[in-house]
């Protein structure tokens, strides 16, 4: 009997081993955050969990009404300058100001719309450096200084298809045809000796099912493939380590960092995965690190 139970448990074991480290699939319920490792200092403040996509918008904030609403008065003008875009506003408007605050380096973040502290933050800065009053909040005259010294952003400024800010390759990626993938920034970046031709946001397993690091090679591709362990969709799937590939996930492009995978790497925009699919070849290397 004794011998029975021992042997059932090594079994289960073995399964679930073998369940772990040959397929993936989106997980339902995890922590926000995607690796196996918490991200370093220098990296959370860029990854969506320090919230740089929201601007550290209020969960139950609602948008003003119109942009031109003043903010609370810690964040307002002196009464006699009409505030255009103020904290707590969102708006179009308050896009292409973060976008131009991006291009002139006062902000690292991706244009979000609402205009919440990290926008006041820059602003602030702006004025400072500017020589106007440092109020943080957008009168006639920094909006036209703000105009005079940026150009009109693009479509790809105002909704950039990469949030994280790519960390630097791995030493590793430097030589021939490399996906480079950083846990850090949470980035896959495609690389021909030493050159980045594109970059994505991915996500990876959660730490009951990570993701494996290492130096490997794309062992085959599939256009449209189905997880047989999770029965979920794949599709692009490039495996590179037993059931571990790099492949296209809906559940990652609607719920972002607050799921996670079963140790894949999820890539949320499927029109930059869909050619970076075309370009890969058997072979080619995949590196992933911290």
């Amino acid at each position: 009997m004794l011998r029975q139970r021992v042997i059932i448990r090594t079994l289960g074991v073995a399964t679930a081993v073998a369940l772990a480290a040959t397929a993936c699939g989106p997980q339902k319920t995890e922590p926000a955050g995607s690796a196996s490792k918490v991200p370093s200092a220098s990296a959370a403040g860029s990854t969506p969990e320090s919230s740089p996509s929201t601007d550290n918008k209020p969960a139950e904030a609602s948008p003003s009404p119109s942009a031109s609403q003043s903010a609370s008065p810690s964040a307002s003008p002196s009464p006699t300058v009409k505030a255009i875009m103020a904290n707590g506003d969102e708006s179009e408007q308050v896009r292409e100001l973060q976008a131009r605050l991006k291009q002139l380096k006062y902000m690292t973040v991706a244009p979000t719309g609402f205009y919440g502290s990290k926008t006041t933050a820059a602003v602030k800065s702006f004025q400072t450096k500017n020589g106007l009053t440092g109020s943080g909040a957008v009168d006639d005259a920094t909006w036209k200084k703000i105009q005079s010294v940026s150009k009109k952003p693009s479509a790809d400024e105002l909704r950039p298809p990469t949030v994280n800010e790519v960390d630097a390759p791995d030493p590793r990626c430097m030589t021939g045809r490399v996906m480079c993938i950083s846990k850090e920034s949470r980035t896959l970046a495609w690389m021909i000796d030493g050159k980045v031709v594109s970059t994505m946001d991915v996500r990876f397993g959660s730490e009951n099912t990570p993701t494996r690091e290492g130096v490997f090679n794309v062992g085959w591709k599939a256009k449209e493939w189905t997880s047989t362990i999770y029965h979920t969709p794949m599709p692009y799937a490039m495996f590179f380590s037993g059931g571990q590939a790099v492949h296209y996930s809906a559940d990652f492009a609607a719920r972002g960092y607050a799921g996670a995978s079963h140790g894949c790497v999820n890539v949320r925009d499927k029109a930059k995965l869909s050619k970076l699919f075309d370009d890969v070849q058997v072979g080619d290397k995949v590196v992933v690190y911290w």
